[in-house]
């Protein structure tokens, strides 16, 4: 037994007064008393809270954790701001005559747009300059497009089936040849084709993500891996060896990406698991699904033709049959689904594959939904599939969404608050390492609806901001029920999990723009604490 003593409690689904100290009771990992003041015992179970404040821990229902795990070991691209920068980088890193006969020069997080000593995006032709006779990829910092260079092209080019399924995210030049450079699920293939990890790297990949975990509070996961891992099996077999070697602190739900109907059916006869499947801590998430691309590229499906590039509206990269045989399938064999869909003509699409099967029996979601509209509020208000929101998005992108979508539909961008008022149930999440991996980054964008220094001022489109309450109970509550434990975990209640987190300030009683100041001091999982600042 464990008694866990002074603390105050935040519990996002209740009010209650913040001042008053509180001490729970654990055993066996679970929470057997909620009492208020300090408890009369003494010895080794009582640990001092310090009058820190007691909150159910974070839940990220969407990132990718092998590939956060992987940046801590590749090249870190993001802050980068010359192409010489990276040059020098990849030289300082790299020497052929060292390098195994078959590894990639691997670089993530770079934005060639904003490199200022080149007026042009890189294709194969720049990364020539790099004079290394080996395969080079590197990815953008949004992971929907890579740079490679013209080794790893003439390796590409083997495999027919890119040109065959993912042409139209190929870039070409004007003689219709190869540069390079790729888009969405072009992208994809290429992860999973040829960038395709080892089960020693995955396993060190994400050994080296979980304290980065801890750090911020999130001890439970929705992780989409299967891209570098090449097969579902090894990223399963990954996860449940940490979990037996007890190198595993949080819980993990493993989506399983696919392209094809066929890769779905496969799936299904050859893998006896369906969601909620698997051990106390590694289970079967959903299967993941992308239905269209990016604002940045233009490739998210719209409606109506971008307002900065009127010559397009985006990509749909299924037919509406093609996604209906999926999700129809999924659900009959109890997968939940998990749909990629940021433009509004995307997220049309995903609600009416969903409104044929319902969303009551696999809680099915949708992933980002960043473009709305008030007939796709009506039409999810009734449906009720569960919607991925990433907070921190808004942080870099809030001062160009009325460029790409028009100034009348940016009302209907990120409009959380809109489906919070009506009953559309959503989880938040970081994307990471796409955006931030701190959940008080993600509550500091919801609440403010501003970047880190508190513009624009007044937060952009201020009727959508979310309250402490409603933003937490997304990071901690909602995502339970996604797992189908919203009776075991998720809330700070006897009889659940003892999932906590101890925080240097309650978040309700701080200023908004100083949550994104909160640290979390310690992260407890199952009664047992498992990182401490």
């Amino acid at each position: 037994m464990k008694i866990i003593d002074n603390v105050y409690l935040f519990r996002p689904d209740k009010v209650e007064n913040m001042k008053d100290i509180y001490h729970l009771v654990i055993d066996n990992g679970i929470i057997q008393g909620i009492h208020k003041g300090c408890s009369h015992k003494s010895g080794d179970e009582v640990i001092d809270g310090q009058q820190r404040t007691l909150m159910p821990s974070f839940t990220d229902s969407h990132i990718h954790l092998l590939r956060y795990g992987l940046m801590k070991k590749e090249l870190d691209l993001r802050k980068v701001t010359t192409w010489d920068e990276v040059k020098m980088i990849v030289h300082d890193e790299y020497l052929e005559k060292e390098m195994e006969e078959h590894e990639w020069v691997v670089g993530r997080g770079i934005i060639d747009s904003q490199l200022k000593d080149i007026d042009h995006l890189l294709t194969a032709k720049d990364l020539k300059e790099l004079k290394l006779d080996k395969p080079m990829f590197f990815l953008h910092d949004d992971g929907h497009e890579c740079i490679v260079n013209d080794v790893a092209l003439r390796i590409i080019k083997k495999d027919k089936d890119i040109a065959k399924y993912h042409d139209r995210f190929i870039e070409k030049d004007e003689m219709g040849n190869w540069t390079g450079r790729f888009k969405d699920t072009a992208v994809h293939f290429i992860k999973f084709h040829f960038r395709e990890k080892s089960e020693e790297e995955i396993y060190q990949a994400v050994l080296a993500g979980l304290p980065h975990l801890l750090e911020y509070g999130i001890t439970s996961v929705h992780t989409d891996d299967l891209n570098y891992a090449g097969s579902y099996d090894k990223v399963w077999k990954t996860y449940t060896d940490l979990e037996k070697q007890g190198k595993l602190p949080i819980r993990v739900y493993l989506h399983h990406y696919i392209y094809h109907l066929e890769d779905l059916e496969n799936f299904l006869e050859n893998d006896p698991k369906r969601t909620g499947d698997g051990t106390e801590k590694v289970r079967v998430g959903a299967i993941k699904i992308f239905l269209d691309g990016t604002q940045r590229l233009h490739t998210a499906a719209m409606r109506k033709p971008y307002q900065d590039k009127p010559e397009t509206n985006g990509e749909l990269i299924y037919t509406q049959h093609q996604l209906n045989e999926i999700v129809q399938l999924a659900d009959d064999q109890n997968m939940q689904v998990t749909m990629h869909a940021i433009g509004d003509r995307t997220i049309e699409q995903a609600i009416t594959a969903l409104e044929k099967v319902g969303t009551a029996k696999m809680r099915h979601r949708i992933i980002h939904a960043q473009v709305l509209g008030h007939d796709l509020l009506e039409r999810l208000a009734k449906l009720k599939p569960y919607i991925e929101i990433q907070p921190s998005f808004i942080m870099e992108e809030h001062d160009r969404t009325a460029n790409w979508v028009g100034n009348d539909l940016e009302k209907y961008c990120n409009a959380w608050n809109s489906v919070d008022h009506l009953g559309i149930p959503y989880t938040s999440s970081s994307d990471s390492p796409i955006g931030y991996l701190s959940p008080m980054l993600g509550i500091h964008a919801a609440v403010n609806r501003t970047d880190l220094l508190g513009q624009p001022e007044g937060g952009w489109i201020p009727d959508e901001k979310l309250t402490v309450r409603q933003i937490a109970s997304a990071y901690t509550e909602t995502p339970a029920y996604l797992e189908f434990q919203e009776n075991f975990r998720g809330k700070i209640e006897i009889g659940y999990a003892a999932d906590f987190i101890l925080l240097s300030e309650n978040p309700i009683e701080v200023g908004s723009q100083d949550i994104k100041h909160i640290e979390v001091m310690e992260s407890w999982v199952g009664g047992e604490r498992v990182y401490k600042k």
